[in-house]
């Protein structure tokens, strides 16, 4: 699991599939609002002049020198709901995330959005 504290620390570094494919660089983590725990990251993906932020939970990832690995196919993080790289996140957005890896989505009390960028 993630730790709040190593956050900083990863950005930057590549993000690799379950079978070392590079899907792109791990731009940012947005944090469950009701624990406060990592929940998901953006993975930078594209070319330099149409980068888009794609989201991928972060459960279960393993670190390694220079990498994060995810434990999902290349293919369905590239095929994530995604964002511009100066956009942020659309509450009404977020459920569509968790509705493509299979996860169960629980906004906060009276709507409140459930992912917070840190």
């Amino acid at each position: 699991m993630i730790r709040p504290a190593d956050l900083r620390e990863w950005r930057d570094h590549d993000v690799v599939d379950e079978s070392n494919n590079k899907i792109g660089v791990l731009e940012a983590v947005y944090v469950d609002t009701g624990t406060d725990e990592p929940s998901m990251a953006t993975v930078r993906t594209g070319l330099p002049t149409r980068h888009r932020l794609v989201f991928v939970p972060v459960d279960d990832v393993t670190a390694g020198p220079g990498y994060v690995r995810v434990p999902y196919p290349k293919s369905l993080v590239k095929s994530a709901p995604s964002i511009g790289t100066d956009d942020v996140l659309p509450v009404e957005d977020e459920e569509a995330i968790f509705q493509h890896y299979g996860l169960p989505y629980k906004p906060g009390a009276e709507g409140v959005r459930q992912l917070a960028r840190r």
